[in-house]
């Protein structure tokens, strides 16, 4: 595969709907990884206490909806805020650059100068720059302030942070709902079973995070699992140990 083809394979950028996707993935990845070690978490320690189904639901669904909206609330409001920190920023430029030219002139000047330009090119650089208003401020919002602008919406960081968190957190909870359902064979290991599949979920949410980060896939996936593993036995346990200690 041509190098071209590989960037497009990995960006989306043949594919408009799945680029736009790709946008979102780190967040919904990471919802994922929050709703199914903490809903596991829960359903662990509910099996380390020896409650039955009907409760570990209860509890189970409580963290889902409670845990899963709080987080979606943290995401709106991190990018919102960043979307207005680099608006207050960029305004503050737009007026400097209205008010105080030959100061911001000097500034581009300073920075492409530190970039190893001089003589006449960096003065082209900067009559090229200044030249346009738009194209000046962000320049200086890149070069000065090392910030550029958040392009995802708050809405829909939440509303996939959300959704991911109660997709990936409702697999541990599955086969507790079939046996209230009385889906399940009554003598059914179902913390077995909710464990398996909770396993799987891991192992593809660190595929799905390997493909965020860029690290190796195997790595990634293991290092999902076994983090999610060990919240679960220390969740089991103190489970475990509550369970005896007020039986």
């Amino acid at each position: 595969m041509s190098p071209k083809g590989h960037e497009d394979r990995i960006h989306g950028s043949k594919y408009p709907l799945i680029n736009r996707f790709q946008e979102y993935l780190g967040e919904f990845v990471y919802g994922g990884i929050d709703g199914s070690v903490t809903t596991f978490a829960v359903v662990a320690g509910a099996a380390g206490a020896t409650l039955d189904s009907a409760v570990v639901i209860i509890l189970g669904f409580a963290n889902l909806i409670a845990d899963g909206f709080a987080m979606s609330v943290g995401s709106y409001l991190s990018t919102k805020s960043e979307k207005e920190n680099y608006k207050k920023h960029e305004n503050i430029e737009y007026w400097e650059v209205e008010h105080l030219p030959e100061k911001e002139k000097e500034e581009i000047r300073d920075i492409y100068r530190a970039k190893g330009f001089e003589g006449e090119i960096l003065e082209q650089i900067v009559d090229t720059i200044t030249a346009d208003k738009d194209r000046w401020v962000d320049v200086m919002m890149k070069e000065e302030l090392e910030m550029s602008e958040e392009t995802k919406s708050p809405w829909a960081m939440g509303g996939v942070t959300f959704l991911s968190f109660l997709l990936f957190g409702f697999i541990p909870l599955l086969v507790y709902v079939l046996d209230y359902l009385k889906l399940m064979s009554a003598d059914s290991p179902l913390f077995f079973y909710s464990s398996v599949l909770t396993g799987l979920v891991f192992m593809l949410i660190g595929y799905l995070k390997a493909m965020v980060t860029q690290t190796k896939i195997i790595r990634s996936m293991l290092e999902t699992f076994f983090l999610g593993a060990a919240a679960a036995g220390l969740a089991y346990l103190v489970g475990d140990v509550l369970e005896g200690l007020f039986s």
